[in-house]
């Protein structure tokens, strides 16, 4: 696949089916994430894997930290479900290192760049892939549950998989309305 027209036709789908990336393919897609930009070389990302037995380990994350929230059951039923959307669900974490030149920000920055190289690196390969964010990635239940602490951050989760579709067409934009110059 061509890279600019995998860059100019990016769209997520959002159900997604087994199989998942693996191998050589997995591989790839992580080290398209340690190639994102990195000021200082610190290397600020964790990755955390999960598939099988792992999706429901996250489900369980989900509902725990709802339950903390007192939750109705519809959102109880909503994150309970929620990880089984697709075979593998990467949660992508900035990894934060304290420097008097690259602040948090700029390491969470990097970080969301990862999860971007990594869903692109998964659709040149033949997969798809969509990136959610939401209340949860910054509720305590989760965080612990992650071992995220202090400046480090979830900064999504990167859902993957073989799409059972064919994404909608990119919609025109007008880029007059989005660029200016100096």
């Amino acid at each position: 696949m061509d890279a600019l027209d995998l860059l100019l036709n990016r769209r997520s789908i959002a159900r997604l089916s087994a199989p998942a990336p693996e191998g050589k393919a997995l591989e790839n897609i992580i080290r398209a994430g340690l190639r994102a930009p990195d000021h200082g070389g610190l290397t600020p990302w964790r990755f955390v894997i999960a598939q099988g037995e792992g999706l429901q380990k996250l489900a369980d994350i989900l509902v725990s930290a709802a339950t903390a929230e007192n939750s109705d059951q519809a959102v109880m039923d909503k994150v309970s479900q929620a990880p089984f959307r697709a075979p593998m669900v990467i949660t992508v974490i900035a990894k934060v290192t304290e420097h008097e030149k690259v602040p948090a920000f700029e390491q969470h920055l990097s970080a969301g760049c990862a999860a971007q190289a990594m869903q692109m690196a998964a659709v040149a390969q033949g997969f798809q892939g969509f990136w959610r964010s939401g209340k949860w990635m910054f509720h305590d239940v989760v965080r612990d549950a992650f071992g995220v602490s202090g400046d480090d951050q979830i900064v999504g989760f990167l859902y993957l998989g073989t799409p059972g579709c064919t994404p909608m067409k990119v919609p025109e934009r007008d880029l007059a309305k989005f660029v200016e110059f100096l």
